[in-house]
Parts: structure tokens; C-alpha cells; sequence
């Protein structure tokens, strides 16, 4: 009876690090998943949002380790509900330190620039949005433009093969079609101002389109404006080559 006591007593404290272990895994990964839903839905600001992300690439890395420690102990005594509860908190601790770690290099690869525009020596300006947000949307000039000009070559000015009052109809379908919110229609002077929210953190970026006439062509031109932040981790060069590869599809 008395060693049937102790060796139910020895499983119950060989089963503490490995719980403690998923355990902590599991909290690192509600902080990485909350992180921005939570700013989303204005339950914590972006910044908050932020420092939790960081938290859960710590708490990831330090819960790695508690889990690698946790199942060697486990194979040593031959525990193997304790290696298979460690695995899985050593699989989790890596996808919270993994994720938060990749987004961090990722972001080393992009400008330090958050207004991208396919005409850099005029950008589309912003009228009604400006008006909505109580402040003009300046273009930081010659510094962005030579940073833009290096990540995002390929923007450049579209011509587009129709009149431009077609050009207007089809670039303001697209943006229907993309689900971004239209702040404003000018048809007479060719501009569409409009608002789209990342997916993630529910940042407000701002959109604005200029179609100009050239001949029985016309010139498209756009332009995707972060609101907040110093680099936009390329969200807006992505935005607007998904703009330019929807008109180009649209015209065939």
C-alpha cells in the first residue's frame, strides 16, 4: 500500500514541470494571439498591443527552455506522459517565440517610410480625409521618396488604355471590390479618397486615387498612407500592388 502511495506520488511531482511548462507556453501564446485583436477592439492601445508581442517572444524563449529540461527529465525516468506533455509545451513556446522573432526580422527588410505613392514628384493629395482628420496629410519629400525608390521600384504612375471617365468607373469598382471604405468621390476632378483597416491591429490607413486624362488614355495614380508608426512593414506597397494587379485584370 505505502509504495503504491509513493510511486503515485513520484508521477504526481514528475507531471509539475511539465505542466508547469504548457502551462506557461499557453499564457505566451495568449499574449501573441491577443495582442491585436485586443487593440482592435479598443480593449488596449496598439502600444500595449506591442509590448505584449515582445512579452511572448521572452516568455516563448524562457518557456522553450523550461520545456527541453522538462522533457529530458521525463525520458530519464521513463515518464511518458510527462515527454508528451513537454513536447507540446516546447511546440507551443516555439511558435511564441517564433513569430514574434520572424516579424522582427521581416520588418529589418522594409523602409522606415509609412506614405508610398506611385507619383513621387506630385503625390495624390488628400482633400476629405484630410477635412475628417482635422490635419493635412504632408509628404515627407525628397527622404521618402529616395527610400520608396529603393524597396518599391515598380511603383510607378499606371496608364491605363481607357478614357478616363472609364478608368474612374473601373478603379472605384476595385475599390469597392477590395473593401475599402470611400470617404469621397470627385468623378469631375478623377479622385476617390478612401480608408482601409489592417486585419491584425485595425489600423486606419488612408487611400487616395488621381485619375488624370492623356488623350484616349489615362493616367492612374495612387496613394496609401499609414496613420500610425514609422514604418508600415510594407502594408502599403502591398495594398497598392493589389490595387494595380486588380485595374490591370479588370481591363482584360
Amino acid at each position: 500500500m505505502e509504495q503504491e502511495e509513493m510511486k503515485t506520488s513520484v508521477r504526481s511531482t514528475a507531471m509539475v514541470l511539465p505542466l508547469f511548462a504548457v502551462a506557461c507556453a499557453a499564457f505566451a501564446m495568449l499574449l501573441l494571439f491577443a495582442s491585436g485583436p485586443g487593440a482592435r477592439l479598443n480593449v488596449w492601445n496598439f502600444k500595449t498591443g506591442f509590448s505584449m508581442i515582445k512579452a511572448a517572444g521572452y516568455t516563448g524563449l524562457g518557456c522553450a527552455v523550461v520545456a527541453l529540461a522538462s522533457s529530458v527529465i521525463s525520458v530519464r525516468r521513463r515518464h511518458f506522459k510527462g515527454i508528451f506533455v513537454s513536447l507540446i509545451a516546447l511546440i507551443l513556446a516555439l511558435i511564441a517565440f517564433g513569430i514574434p522573432l520572424y516579424w522582427k526580422v521581416q520588418a529589418q527588410n522594409y523602409p522606415r517610410i509609412h506614405d508610398i505613392s506611385t507619383d513621387l514628384n506630385n503625390p495624390p493629395r488628400f482633400v476629405a480625409i484630410s477635412t475628417e482628420r482635422r490635419a493635412a496629410v504632408r509628404y515627407g519629400g525628397v527622404e521618402v521618396a529616395t527610400q520608396q525608390m529603393k524597396a518599391y521600384p515598380e511603383l510607378k504612375t499606371v496608364v491605363l488604355a481607357l478614357p478616363a471617365n472609364e478608368a474612374y468607373k473601373t478603379a472605384l469598382l476595385t475599390v469597392r471590390e477590395l473593401g475599402w471604405d470611400i470617404v469621397a468621390e470627385r468623378p469631375a476632378e478623377g479622385t476617390i479618397e478612401a480608408t482601409d483597416t489592417t486585419r491584425w491591429f485595425g489600423f486606419k490607413d488612408d487611400i487616395v486615387i488621381r485619375i488624370v486624362p492623356a488623350g484616349d488614355r489615362s493616367l492612374l495614380d495612387i496613394r496609401s498612407v499609414s496613420r500610425v508608426g514609422i514604418s508600415d512593414l510594407g502594408t502599403n506597397a502591398k495594398r497598392m500592388r493589389a490595387f494595380i494587379a486588380k485595374i490591370a485584370l479588370g481591363r482584360k
